[in-house]
């Protein structure tokens, strides 16, 4: 009982099958972890990952060549290559200064190292399409296994989205501008690869850059903490899922062995080094492309003895925008879709067990 009054809880709140607004209180994951505690709710039973094969290519997507005359070619045959496959690369030589990344890794670590009263002080919780806040997010019904994750969310861009919101923590007091500097330069490496992306596949260099205004796109980031976990074969750090994205930029730290990809028929653990960023394909591009690039099926799990964080920009055209897919002058396989349709659509049925949701945007 005294290990039980230890654990403290978010208020959650949901629509159940009738319509009526629930609310629940779900276990902050960091507790349960100091405690090594398992409740039932977290048990998932998940599938058993494999690690990759020795002979297995996961290869690097070298930016500097890609900014080069001489290496653009062979870079862009790569990534036409791999996100035709599987939809998730990492890349090297990004130029982003490791000291903004450095920093980033400093805010996030100290803002869960807070107890959990002065986190919950720091900054609110709001429950909506992107759950931004502290809090849980894409949560259906208390019968629904939960995942093993502590995670704060916030709106980046366009400027001035989260006015009047308390999403942003004051504690410490530069987490916001360590963040804010990672989505600037983050956005830069994005908009290089949405035009590389369209000249993998011979478009025009603009085919996906030019649904992606400066000033109303949106940057949507989280923070996902996933503890040491006591019995990491019987709970999910996050259960499989696309991103609802046109690409995802993500740096971890803490641990390189979390991120599981769904590729050959099996699930597998991601060879990603700490000093990599990592991209992966969502679904607006899969649909931009037309089908010829493929969001990544991808799961986070836990590990016995050590935590992991990562840090997710979510980059997207304004909800506004329709977006088309590219054609190569045969019949289309996917339609036009608006953005914030497919948004509304896609958090309306996530989670769910398979690649559901890009049903939305495709031909019969």
């Amino acid at each position: 009982m005294e290990n039980i009054e230890r654990i403290h809880h978010h208020d959650t709140k949901f629509i159940d099958q009738n319509g009526h607004l629930q609310t629940i209180k779900i276990p902050v994951v960091q507790d349960l972890a100091q405690l090594k505690i398992i409740p039932g709710e977290f048990i998932q039973n998940p599938v058993a990952a494999h690690p990759f094969p020795p002979n297995t290519f996961f290869d690097a997507i070298d930016m500097a060549k890609l900014r080069t005359k001489s290496g653009r070619a062979t870079e862009l045959r790569k990534l036409a290559s791999i996100c035709e496959e599987g939809g998730m690369f990492t890349i090297r030589n990004h130029g982003l200064d490791p000291r903004a990344l450095e920093e980033v890794e400093q805010v996030v670590k100290h803002f869960f190292d807070l107890p959990f009263e002065d986190k919950k002080s720091s900054v609110g919780t709001y429950t909506d399409a992107d759950n931004m806040g502290y809090g849980r997010n894409f949560f259906k019904s208390q019968h629904q296994p939960l995942d093993w994750i502590d995670r704060l969310a916030m709106k980046a861009a366009p400027l001035g989205s989260t006015d009047g919101l308390r999403v942003w923590p004051n504690n410490p007091p530069n987490f916001r501008p360590a963040v804010e500097n990672f989505v600037e330069i983050g956005r830069q490496v994005l908009d290089e690869l949405l035009e590389a992306l369209a000249e993998a596949i011979s478009c025009d260099t603009h085919s996906f850059s030019r649904y992606f205004d400066p000033k109303t796109s949106e940057i949507n980031v989280r923070v996902n903490y996933y503890p040491s976990c006591p019995r990491p074969d019987l709970t999910m750090g996050l259960v499989p899922h696309t991103d609802a994205s046109a690409l995802t930029l993500l740096t971890q730290f803490g641990s390189e062995n979390g991120l599981q990809v769904f590729k050959s028929n099996q699930w597998i653990t991601v060879p990603w080094p700490c000093d990599s960023l990592l991209v992966n394909i969502g679904d607006l591009i899969e649909i931009m492309s037309d089908g010829r690039f493929r969001s990544s099926w991808h799961r986070a799990v836990v590990q016995p003895d050590t935590g992991r964080f990562s840090v997710a920009l979510f980059y997207r055209p304004p909800r506004g925008a329709e977006i088309e897919p590219v054609s190569d002058g045969e019949s289309n396989k996917y339609k036009k879709v608006v953005v914030g349709d497919y948004l509304d659509h896609f958090y309306k049925l996530s989670p769910t067990p398979t690649k559901q949701a890009i049903m939305f945007a495709k031909f019969n």
